[in-house]
């Protein structure tokens, strides 16, 4: 793929769920229940382009496709925007900003405690997405940046909190966060080992 039209072509692709949500929304496609169906969906995009982005190092090792890592940044700001959306159809469209119901559903229900926590440590990460932060960080960006693991993480949970008795989506985004990280053990395992072997020789 050509290096001048993959950000643009990529960037359009991550557009297109909330293009399609907002015309299922215009033109009444969204069922009896439309905020639930606008939560819903923002949110399984969060969790899809959290993993989407994990993907890109395994796929690029795995197949050589390196163009995933070109887009990497990409795809996890598309995880904040969408997880930007999720957030606000809640505080606005199902709570209309009542921040002591609020308040009160964050310490009462620990699904939307867990989706909240998430959220917060979403931040840090897209704060500091850019070049210029990546040098003043040095190392401690890429300690920083092991939450891109414990995110999803939570996210999987809070999916599986909130449908509670139908865990069988919450179940394969679960299963494909686990075979992620069982490659990043590995690899730094077998890193790990190469090194240990260069410095015996």
């Amino acid at each position: 793929m050509q290096k001048r039209i993959l950000k643009p072509l990529v960037f359009l692709l991550c557009l297109l769920p909330v293009v399609v949500l907002v015309w299922q929304l215009l033109t009444d496609r969204l069922g009896a229940n439309p905020i639930d169906e606008v939560a819903d969906a923002t949110g399984e995009w969060t969790l899809r382009f959290l993993l989407i982005t994990l993907m890109a190092t395994p796929i690029k090792r795995l197949f050589g496709w390196g163009w995933m890592v070109r887009v990497r940044r990409m795809l996890g700001i598309f995880a904040f925007f969408y997880a930007t959306l999720h957030l606000v159809t809640y505080l606005w469209l199902d709570q209309f900003f009542d921040w002591g119901e609020i308040w009160l559903d964050i310490l009462d229900r620990p699904f939307i405690t867990i989706g909240m926590l998430a959220f917060v440590l979403l931040l840090p990460l897209v704060v500091t997405s850019n070049n210029m932060m990546m040098r003043r960080l040095g190392r401690n960006w890429k300690r920083l940046h092991r939450l891109a693991y414990v995110i999803p993480l939570l996210g999987v949970v809070h999916f599986w909190w909130l449908v509670k008795a139908d865990v069988l989506e919450p179940l394969v985004y679960g299963g494909v966060l686990a075979l992620l990280l069982l490659l990043r053990v590995r690899r730094k395992a077998l890193t790990g080992r190469v090194a240990g072997e260069n410095c015996a020789s």
